[in-house]
Parts: C-alpha cells; structure tokens; sequence
C-alpha cells in the first residue's frame, strides 16, 4: 500500500491506517445490522460515507438513542413510500423521528381511515422484505426545486434552508444550513429509484434492516405546527431494534391507556373539562378536592416546617410588570391576550415570580433575614395550543406551589443542597422514590439574557450539587429558561415512564431588573441570589401523574374515601355506623354503603372505586366486637376486634403506605 493511498483514522480510541475510499461501514467491520450508522468526527454519517484522513470514527448501534432514532427515520421514509404508492396524490410534509417513534405529514383530500393504515402497513412490509438500498445524494438548490417540483411543501422547506430551527417541529431533519441532500430508495436488484425524498439523512443501509414496526394512528396537524397554515394528515408509527422489545413498547401502551388519568379520573369522580369553560381549564369534583386539599395540606405543612413564609398574589397585572422581569419578549406567545382596563394594558399572570419580587422590594432588607422562603399556590394562566393541552398534564389553568427563596451568594451552594433534599423527600412521601437530574444550562442561541460569567458560576453551582447527591445527572444543553440554568427531578413511574416534576432554578438576572437589595453585615447595598422552586410543577400534573402512578388506586392518605363500611344485611348498618364515627374521630374519611344492593355489588362498587378498606360486619362481628377487614385485592381477614381495624388503617394513614 503506497502511502499516497493511505489514510490515518482513530478507530475505538487508537490510529489506524485504512485505504484511501474506505467507508466507515469498512472501517467499523460494521454488519449493516447491528451498528447500522457511524459517528465522524461527532456527526452522525451513514455507514457508506468514505472516512478522510484525521477523522475519529465509532460506531452507532442499533439500539443505542441515535441508532434507534436513524432506524426510526428510515421506517418514516419507507412509510412515506408506501403512502405515494398508493394514494399517488398525496404531498410530502416533514417525517422526523419522535420518543418511541415516528410521523409523516401528508396532504391528502381525505382523512386516513384504519383500512388505509392496514394496506399501508402491509405495504411497507414490501419494501422491507424488498431491501432497497438507502443512497445519499448531494443536490443544489436549483436541482432540489427542479426534482421536487410536484412537492410544494419540500420547496418551502428548502427556501427556508438555514432556518430550519424556525420552520417548526421536525424541520431540521430535511433542510440545514449546508448543501441539500436527498435520499433516494433503490431497487436492491437493478438499481432503479424507487422513491427519493429531501432529507439530511443519515438512513440505514437498506430496508431490510428494519425489524420490528408498526403503524399507530393518524390524525390531522397544521403544517409547521403553526395554525395559521394547512391541516394535514399525520401518521404515527413505531420501530423499534427487536420484535420483543416492540412487544415490551406496546405492552407499556396498553398499560399506559388503562391508566390514562383523564379515563379514571371521569370513573373515579374527581374532575372534568366542561367544554363551557374552554380547553384546558379542569374543574375538581368534591373527590377531586379532597385529594387536592390533602397535596396542599402536606405542603403547606412541610413548607412551615422548613421555614418558608406564605404570601399570596393576584392573578392579573399591568403588562409592564413582565417588561421588568424580562419575560413578555421571551414568553408573549405563552401568555393570554392582554386586554386594557383605564387605559392601562393587563394581563393574566402566567408565573409567580415578578410579585414576588416586588414583595421583597416592599422595604428595606438586612442579610439577617435572609435566606427569606416565600411561597404561594398561585393559579395561574398560560396560552398552551390546543394540539398539546392533555388532560390535567398539559393545562392552560393550573395552581403552582411556587416558591422563590432569596439568599446572599455565599449561602447559595448550601440552599440548593437543602432543597434538592426537600424535593426528593416529598416525592418519596407520594411514592415516587425512583428518579434522576437533568441539568439544564444555556448555549450559544440568542434567547437567553445577561451575564454569561454569572451564567457559568450558577451552572457550575447546580452541577456540583446534583453531582453531590449521587443521583444519576443527565445533561441538557440550552434546555435553560432564559434567566438562568435549573435542575429539574426527572421521576419514574410505576410502568417506567418519566416524568419531569419538580425544578429548581437559580437567577441571577430578576434580581437586578427589579433593582432587589439587601444591606450586607459591612454595610454595603448587595443583590441577592433568587432561587425559583416548583415541588408539584403544578397541582394539576402532579395529580395526573399520580393518577397514573398508581392506576387510580391512591394511597390510604390521598383517597377520597378511605374506608366503606359494608353490612352484611341492613340490620347490621347501625353497629357499622357506630364504628364509622369512631374512623371520623380519628380523621378517617368513611362511609357506610346503606344502599339496597347485595353485599356482593356493593364489595364491587367499593373496589371499582378503588377504596384502600372496606370493613365489613355480620351477626358473629357484633358477637365479638369485630369486623371482617377487606383489602383493595381481594384479601379478607375475618374477626378483627375493632380497636385493631381502626388503628391499622389510622397507621397506614399515618405512615403515608401504600395498601
């Protein structure tokens, strides 16, 4: 091999000499199956890109996040392909990969139906059983428009090249800001193209190495996301690196819909959406209420306990406030219109923070007071578009447990470490001990104000916190609000899903807008640190995700009704009642079901309604002052004197345990 055909590659961290027009799939000794994709130099580069000399080559699994994610792209294009087969008329919109899955956006001149899916699907089987090659093509963009002429949403895109990020959801995957590409589908056997779409790639190396798929639904989605333009059809599908882990997704699926909280929170009687009211905006019914009110209860609690000051503000201001805290050039498409009263613009608040401020602002502040907790459940308002309001998850209408805690710099490092102890304590008291950190900082965009040195030392300050904690850290570069990094407490639930909950936030951009002071032990005028915390989030998601956390079956202590009483016959109602008022003494929510139904119908109403207890009493339990004590799973202990019943169920309450 001469030198002048040779090339030098770092390969799993060591040099290695290749031949010049080596591949990375060569390189990689890649099977086309199981590391379907390369990494050069950082980016991500289908397996048949040639490797240059310099170049740091690795390979990208099929099941690791980008090789699922390339796999999932792949399986959108040969979705795509089977569409135009058979509904020649329909134009191309964007097809990204998405968690868990995947889309493509068509225009058609009806709606899919089910039947349309099924012979898509079968279809696509065709073109993966087929194995046509995915190739990579560089076009100009005179050649792009001229071969995508018949694609009117393709020509967008790409007289929108190098704004893709501004494009909306899933742009960047066709369009960016270097030279256009598109992918053609080719037949494995003669090498003619088969389909070809505008696509920054990179694919696997044909269809054949799809293994597992499946086409979900389909639904309408206004093209960019915005609704100002189109409505076209979007198809939602799944791929995923192995039939069992398919069947594993589609498990979680399943499981997932039978906990979907807006089905059992209509079961269970806790809340609604009247249309009346608008999207996004949920009522609690009295059931509903009391699960709230034991949330609030234990928070407040908690918060008095760790020195925290309740303060409460109202929920409209005059639009100049948000000026001040920097929000309305950042945030105005998230808040509601504002409207004008005596000449003066309002708005609905849509955060906490700014009257906060001002209340620390009200007079003259010493560092004796500080660190000074204030905190609120503030209701208030944000403008969520209708394609993503989702039940209590995503609202327009929610009550925050917000708190904002002012300190000195110096007392900054050791508050953080309190409340991210505080967080996690609480999300073990609701049964969500399983959870990790996600560290969300700035980057090199725009959209974030002041200093980056004080950027830098309030990142590296929630860092080494989260570090400190042991919990595992997941990074999130320009994940940030604009006014300063966070940490957010990323929890699992009982299937495995996670949810972001609680966040902490550290700012030090508002206290200087607001002009906030407190006088230092020598005298001088300083700024204090602000630290925004969100526990819940919102009480609204937060009792979403417990909903689903625990299938609707709450812990003793959240139930609506904790115990039913249940008679075995009507002349037995009275000893059951007597046993009832000793439950409420205790602060027991019980009810004795006096209905006419049997004992049996009633045992199945009170477990439809997923009560923790159900006591239930004959002639042999008044013999001997007993009850027959069922549990929410069926199992039944019989003769327990009552004092027991009433001070294991009072335990259990107590100790926040689940039963």
């Amino acid at each position: 091999m001469s030198a002048a055909l040779e090339i030098r590659i770092t390969l799993a961290g060591a040099e290695r000499v290749v031949a010049a027009g080596t591949t990375a799939g060569e390189a990689l000794d890649a099977d086309g199956r199981s590391v379907i994709a390369a990494r050069i130099d950082g980016e991500l580069r289908d397996l048949a890109a040639e490797v240059a000399e310099g170049d740091v080559v690795e390979p990208v699994a099929i099941d690791s996040a980008d090789g699922r994610a390339i796999l999932r792209h792949s399986t959108a294009h040969v979705m795509a392909q089977a569409v135009q087969e058979i509904f020649p008329e329909a134009k191309l919109g964007i097809g990204p990969p998405v968690e868990n899955g995947f889309y493509y956006d068509f225009d058609v001149k009806e709606p899919f139906t089910p039947e349309d899916l099924k012979r898509i699907e079968k279809r696509m089987r065709e073109i993966v059983k087929q194995g046509q090659t995915f190739r990579r093509r560089p076009v100009s963009d005179e050649d792009a428009r001229e071969e995508l002429a018949a694609e009117p949403y393709k020509l967008e895109l790409i007289g929108l090249k190098g704004g893709a990020d501004d494009a909306g959801d899933g742009a960047s995957v066709e369009v960016g800001a270097g030279q256009l590409t598109i992918y053609d589908n080719l037949d494995p056997k003669s090498g003619d193209l088969c389909w070809k779409d505008l696509c920054r790639g990179p694919h696997l190396p044909t269809t054949r190495v799809i293994p597992a798929f499946k086409l979900m639904r389909s639904g309408g989605a206004y093209w960019r996301g915005s609704e100002k333009n189109p409505q076209l059809q979007r198809i939602y599908g799944t791929a995923w690196e192995s039939r069992e882990k398919q069947d594993e997704y589609l498990h979680l699926l399943e499981e997932a819909e039978k906990r979907d909280h807006r089905k059992l929170g209509a079961e269970l009687d806790l809340f609604s959406f009247p249309p009346e009211l608008g999207s996004g905006l949920p009522v609690f019914h009295p059931k509903g209420g009391i699960i709230r009110k034991e949330m609030e209860d234990y928070m407040r609690r908690r918060q008095a306990e760790a020195g925290y000051e309740f303060v409460n503000t109202p929920h409209i201001t005059k639009s100049s406030l948000f000026e001040t805290s920097g929000h309305l050039p950042w945030y105005a498409d998230d808040m509601f219109p504002p409207f004008e009263l005596d000449g003066t613009e309002y708005r609905v608040k849509p955060m906490n923070c700014p009257m906060h401020n001002l209340i620390f602002r009200s007079r003259g502040r010493s560092y004796r007071e500080l660190p000074l907790r204030l905190c609120e459940f503030g209701s208030v308002y944000r403008y969520e578009k209708s394609g993503v309001v989702h039940g209590l998850t995503r609202v327009r209408g929610m009550t925050q447990d917000d708190s904002h805690i002012y300190t000195t710099r110096e007392q900054m490092a050791d508050e953080i470490k309190s409340l991210l102890r505080f967080v996690l304590s609480v999300l073990r008291d609701f049964g969500l001990p399983d959870f990790y950190l996600e560290l969300s900082t700035r980057d090199d965009s725009e959209k974030f104000i002041g200093d980056p040195a004080e950027w830098e030392e309030a990142t590296q300050a929630l860092h080494q916190v989260a570090i400190e904690s042991g919990l595992e850290l997941v990074n999130d570069p320009g994940g940030a609000a604009f006014y300063g990094p966070k940490i957010s407490v990323q929890a699992k639930d009982a299937i495995g899903r996670t949810w972001q909950l609680s966040t902490i936030q550290l700012d030090l951009n508002q206290p200087k807008r607001f002009g906030l002071e407190y006088q230092a032990a020598d005298g001088s005028r300083q700024t204090p640190v602000m630290i925004h915390r969100a526990l819940f989030g919102s009480i609204e998601r937060f009792l979403g995700v417990l909903t689903e956390h625990y299938a609707g079956a709450f812990p003793p202590w959240l139930a609506p009704v904790q115990v039913v009483g249940i008679p075995i016959a009507d002349a037995h109602a009275p000893y059951l009642q007597d046993v009832a008022k000793r439950l409420r003494e205790q602060g027991i929510r019980v009810e004795v079901d006096t209905a006419d139904d049997r004992m049996q119908k009633k045992i199945r109403n009170a477990q439809k309604a997923k009560v923790p207890f159900m006591l239930l009493a004959g002639d042999d339990d008044i013999a001997s002052g007993a009850v027959s004590f069922r549990y929410r799973n069926g199992e039944q202990k019989n003769g327990v004197p009552i004092e027991e019943a009433i001070a294991e169920i009072v335990d259990a309450v107590e100790r926040r345990i689940q039963v």
